[in-house]
């Protein structure tokens, strides 16, 4: 009888934001085995926090089965709040240490979701630096929040 083994999926994910809020984009690279993939989409209002978060989600959900996966951010935030934040704001009923609502909950409880269906390790890379798939998901993400156009003022 053999084991089934779990692809292994490298995703590199980024966001952007002209302006901060404003509008926005985030793109991911995903890499198994010889197969790649790109994504990316956009929001006319919000922030790099928001599309940093997303990034990661879509390129876990963009996964058809159970992988292990390496996901790497150059968001600080992302990756602490995961490996760290989330523990506390769950047992606080999604709350910070200060009682005050967790920003973005609504995208960290989706994240929390999407890692429940892989297993996942997080790696942080300098971003800017000459990562060629932080370059990449940095382009995606940028290309996709120019392509984006604000709402019009009597809509924000």
């Amino acid at each position: 009888m053999s084991e089934h083994v779990r692809p292994q999926v490298t995703i590199s994910t980024d966001g952007a934001c002209l302006g901060n809020p404003g509008p926005g984009g985030w793109g991911a690279i995903l890499r198994s085995g010889s197969h790649e993939k790109e994504i990316s989409g956009s929001d006319p209002a919000t922030t790099n926090n928001r599309m940093e978060l997303t990034a990661a989600i879509r390129g876990l959900e963009a996964l058809k089965q159970r992988s292990d996966v390496i996901l790497r951010t150059d968001s600080t935030y992302v990756r602490s709040g995961i490996m760290t934040w989330v523990k506390g704001w769950q047992r606080n009923g999604w709350k910070t240490s200060a009682k005050q609502p967790v920003k973005n909950a609504d995208l960290w409880l989706e994240l929390v979701a999407a890692c429940e269906r892989h297993e996942v390790e997080w790696r942080w890379v300098k971003g800017h630096a000459g990562d060629p798939d932080n370059e990449i998901a940095d382009r995606l993400a940028t290309t996709a929040a120019r392509n984006q156009t604000p709402p019009p003022e009597d809509e924000r």
